[in-house]
Formats: C-alpha cells, sequence, structure tokens
C-alpha cells in the first residue's frame, strides 16, 4: 500500500505541475480542444475517446462505491470531470479513513462487510 501512496503522491505532484505550467500557455478551457480532436477523427481524438471512457468508468465506480447518494452524485462529477487530480486526492483519502484495507477502499464500508 505504501508503494501506491507514494506513486499517488508522486502523479499528483507531476499533474500539478504540468497542469500549472499548461494554463497559462493554453488557457484552462479544454473542451475545445478535447472535443475538436474527437470530432476531426484523429488519433488524438480517438485517444480522447478512450480517456473518456476512463473518466466515465472512475465517475460511475465513484457513485456505485458511495451508495448512490447525493454525495456519491456530486463525488462522481468531480470524477468526471477532474480526472486523476480527483482521483488520487480520493484515494489518498480512503487509504488513510480505511487504514489501508483495500476491500473498504475499493467496495466501500457498506459492500466490504
Amino acid at each position: 500500500m505504501n508503494a501506491f501512496r507514494y506513486f499517488l503522491w508522486v502523479f499528483l505532484a507531476a499533474l500539478l505541475v504540468y497542469t500549472a505550467m499548461v494554463i497559462p500557455n493554453h488557457g484552462a478551457n479544454l473542451f475545445p480542444v478535447f472535443f475538436g480532436d474527437m470530432a476531426r477523427m484523429n488519433w488524438a481524438g480517438q485517444f480522447n475517446l478512450d480517456f473518456a471512457g476512463f473518466l466515465l468508468l472512475s465517475g460511475t465506480w465513484t457513485v456505485w462505491r458511495n451508495g448512490f447518494t447525493r454525495t456519491a452524485w456530486g463525488l462522481g462529477l468531480l470524477a468526471v470531470f477532474f480526472g486523476m487530480l480527483f482521483l488520487t486526492i480520493y484515494l489518498l483519502f480512503l487509504i488513510s479513513r480505511e487504514r489501508g484495507d483495500l476491500k473498504r477502499i475499493l467496495l466501500g464500508p457498506a459492500r466490504a462487510s
């Protein structure tokens, strides 16, 4: 679990630094670029479509794990729109709260017992 936690911290730091460098040069509005590449039917668009599937899967898992409550839907939307920025922080929070119990982290406390 320590190696996974380390990976999450390193990836979060790299993502924050990278994002901080991209926004001043290209702005914060990534949606026209993201969907524009998909509309052009090129490899960047294929990658974005694939990535969108992972974002939706992450959001779906987050909502399911938290029992389809209002809070779960809010967290799911954060997962879809913020991707790994959200997921790294959320998983680090869960690892801490669940004391590394992978079953509780992945399934949620209600399903893990």
